[in-house]
């Protein structure tokens, strides 16, 4: 008895030791995570998730058609680690999908002839989701750069009419203006920094305004491209583009208030016209049917 009594004690303090060991290797885990900037589960998982995209098979995914990646320019994600989130992305939504459609057709369509066709609906959807999704935000980007263009070359312009150089211009407002243009700013960020490591000012212009894909911003980076080589003499153009932009800003609320007015006018006949047909006709049919009534 003394025997079983000590063996059982023993395994109590193997066991508190164990535990004692494990929770120490989660505080030195969770403190390590906190100093790299990340946090407990988030760390693990954005890791899981990074290494999945850095797989030969993510890469592949992600390297499959060139418009995946002018997409991701567009919308801003150039690092390797964005990319590779995007990738685990593109694979772990078709497998997702793949596995609800198996769980869908075990339980609900199990009498269905065509086994395979709930998985390979998941399938399809999982694969032209995550694009069709990046689709859509760079195009939200595009459309929000164009409007802050609009702000961008009046603070352009009064920056460089108090006798800032474009370079100058451009720090400006890459550190004053994060409020009003949001993401000009954080484009001009990257630009200046690569200008700081030693790159000239004009090609690195010209090759955000490629990734952008954006009109408005090209046209403004073609004439920043002219001020860098003739001075002040494209300060008219910068005003022309203003002016130009403003009429075709004009032109697009007036298309849009005319197709809203379309609009309304549908709902008024499909909501409004019922009810003064009820309103006017009524009398007239209640009456009729009470003379119908009398005969």
């Amino acid at each position: 008895m003394a025997l079983l009594l000590s063996a059982l004690m023993f395994l109590i303090a193997f066991a508190l030791l164990v535990g004692q060991l494990l929770r120490q290797r989660r505080r030195v885990r969770l403190v390590t995570a906190r100093l790299q900037g990340e946090q407990g589960r988030e760390a693990v998982l954005g890791g899981w998730m990074q290494r999945m995209g850095n797989s030969a098979l993510g890469q592949r995914a992600l390297n499959l058609d060139g418009e995946t990646r002018g997409l991701l320019d567009r919308l801003g994600w150039r690092r390797s680690r964005q990319r590779s989130l995007f990738a685990a992305f593109q694979l772990g939504v078709p497998l997702c999908l793949v596995g609800l459609g198996v769980v869908l057709q075990e339980t609900v369509f199990r009498e269905t002839r065509a086994p395979w066709a709930v998985p390979l609906l998941g399938l399809g959807l999982g694969y032209l989701l995550p694009k069709r999704v990046l689709a859509w935000a760079a195009e939200r980007r595009q459309r929000q750069v164009a409007q802050e263009v609009a702000t961008f070359i009046p603070l352009l312009r009064i920056l460089f009419e108090s006798g800032l150089a474009v370079e100058q211009g451009l720090r400006v407002l890459s550190t004053e203006a994060r409020e009003l243009l949001p993401v000009l700013s954080e484009e001009l960020r990257l630009v200046l920094a690569r200008v700081d490591s030693g790159l000239a000012l004009a090609p690195e212009l010209e090759k955000t305004a490629k990734l952008l894909s954006v009109d408005e911003f090209s046209d403004t980076c073609v004439i920043l491209q002219q001020l860098l080589t003739q001075g002040g003499g494209a300060m008219k153009s910068l005003l022309a583009l203003k002016q130009l932009l403003d009429d075709r800003r004009l032109t697009t609320l007036q298309e849009r208030i005319s197709k809203m007015s379309g609009k309304m006018s549908i709902v008024m006949m499909v909501f409004l016209f019922p009810a003064l047909l009820i309103v006017l006709a009524g009398p007239g049919f209640t009456a009729l049917a009470r003379a119908l009534a009398n005969f």
